[in-house]
């Protein structure tokens, strides 16, 4: 069985309890306390997207959940929120829906993974997700950092589904797996696969998102309005007052 059947076949298992349990109704309020008022819940904005929230599962690099994820909901500051809309109704034009696998990211969660990296023992996901990297690498070849965009709210890791058939566009590699597969120069992939995520490239690049060179699914708002400020308030479903 080879790496993407591994992950495939982990991935189901995983997600068969997760999926029941993740909600992508457009009627979260924000509280007054503790979230900032720039922010907001993406469904409350792209209602049509696909949530996989994996740092709120047990289906990522780690096998946990990560801290601070407290519910399955993606949260972005307004404005990157409001370009993605933009971007979604392209795509589904297109044939396409957004997935979101990840968005805004607390400061303590970045902390989770950096505590992990250090940890050369915990291997637990090795196969799944960094076959071919020495954990002890990983803060030297750049794949876990002291920061990350993540946390100033505008930068999200997505993927597209086919609508017809319900199923993610194939990219080559999966979310999250480190290794140069996932690299938008590489070239081990087919040409299908290629087309296939420049197709979100293109659009995210059309309505004013920048793409990541080592992360196919990686983007952040170019004109982010927190270019310097990270933030580290819980994702949790957030009630009005």
């Amino acid at each position: 069985m080879n790496i993407i059947s591994k992950v495939k076949s982990l991935r189901t298992s995983i997600m068969v309890t997760f999926s029941s349990i993740i909600s992508s109704n457009g009627n979260s309020k924000t509280e007054k306390n503790g979230f900032p008022k720039d922010f907001v819940i993406v469904t409350d904005i792209v209602p049509e997207v696909i949530l996989e929230m994996r740092y709120y599962s047990s289906y990522n690099f780690i096998g946990e959940r990560i801290n601070s994820y407290q519910a399955p909901v993606a949260i972005l500051t307004k404005q990157a929120a409001e370009k993605l809309k933009l971007v979604s109704e392209y795509l589904n034009k297109k044939g396409y829906t957004i997935k979101i696998f990840d968005a805004y990211r607390p400061l303590s969660a970045v902390k989770h993974f950096q505590r992990w990296a250090k940890d050369t023992g915990n291997t637990k996901m090795k196969n799944y997700f960094y076959p071919d990297v020495d954990k002890k690498d990983l803060f030297d070849l750049g794949y876990i950092s002291e920061k990350s965009s993540h946390s100033r709210g505008s930068t999200l890791d997505i993927t597209l589904v086919d609508m017809k058939s319900g199923k993610e566009i194939d990219a080559g590699s999966p979310f999250d797996f480190f290794g140069n597969i996932s690299h938008h120069d590489t070239n081990l992939i087919t040409n299908q696969q290629e087309k296939n995520r420049l197709i979100l490239k293109h659009a995210m690049e059309k309505f004013g998102f920048n793409s990541y060179y080592a992360e196919w699914w990686h983007y952040t708002l170019k004109n982010e309005p927190y270019p310097d400020k990270y933030f580290d308030f819980p994702i949790k479903q957030y009630t009005s007052k």
